[in-house]
């Protein structure tokens, strides 16, 4: 068995390495414990075992070790700073950290997997089915928080524009074609402020497991998420009423299953 109350001790003392008060840093820190969350939520609803379901908690307590490094080098959360996903694997793994989370070995594979894998655009290349289920668990539970975030956070501090000035501008064809296609958005084809917006809605069409979906319709995190915006532009209006019905029959049609 995993010792929860250890390994959240020893996170703790790594966060003290940190300046908590830092808006990014305290964001992170946040998300973290709420991917915690919803890690054990989801596998709850799964009906996982008990050590798949402690395995998805220290996976969601380690998934995002590195992004605090990366703040405190370039206080940005751009991959062309850092691979965070990267450098989290490394600093636990290569350099022995994981540890002082889990003393026991037998998992490595799993954690180190998931955690490399978690924000990578798709999710290819595993073919242990165990190993698989985690790295889906916690893609799910990191954008189930990330809701969170886009209800909680300034539109400001998200976008670095206020709603109204993200609401003027259009979505570019290609980020449209992506959506509709039911696919994530390419980070290379979002061109202006709601083309972003838009990507994170696309996040939806990239949740594996239907009881993640269930999360999703009961806390109406679609319709929520989307109405933060005023579209005053007609076209962006429009699409984005046209994207709200599309991904709303989307998660219906996947919780139906």
């Amino acid at each position: 068995m995993i010792d929860f109350i250890k390994a959240k001790e020893e996170f703790e003392k790594y966060l003290d390495g940190y300046y908590r008060n830092n808006d990014k840093i305290n964001l992170k820190i946040i998300h973290t414990y709420g991917v915690m969350d919803y890690s054990q939520e989801v596998a709850g609803r799964m009906r996982l075992s008990q050590e798949d379901t402690d395995l998805a908690k220290i996976i969601a307590l380690l998934h995002d070790i590195g992004r605090f490094e990366q703040l405190k080098r370039y206080d940005s959360f751009q991959p062309d700073t850092m691979d965070h996903a990267s450098y989290g694997k490394q600093i636990l793994f290569e350099e022995g950290m994981i540890r002082r989370f889990v003393a026991d070995s037998q998992w490595d594979e799993i954690i180190k997997t998931a955690i490399a894998h978690h924000s990578d655009f798709a999710l290819q290349g595993i073919d242990n089915p165990r190993t698989l289920l985690h790295a889906r668990l916690i893609r799910d539970a990191d954008k189930l928080d990330n809701c969170r975030v886009k209800l909680e956070e300034s539109i400001t501090t998200l976008l670095g524009a206020s709603p109204v000035e993200v609401g003027l501008t259009s979505v570019s064809p290609a980020v449209a074609e992506s959506f509709f296609r039911q696919e994530s958005v390419l980070s290379s084809d979002r061109k202006t402020l709601i083309d972003y917006w838009v990507s994170y809605l696309a996040y939806f069409f990239d949740i594996n497991f239907k009881e993640s979906l269930q999360i999703i319709a009961e806390h109406q995190f679609i319709s929520r998420i989307i109405k933060r915006i005023p579209y005053e532009n007609p076209d962006t209006c429009k699409i984005m009423n046209e994207m709200e019905r599309a991904l709303n029959e989307y998660v219906s049609s996947k919780t139906r299953i």
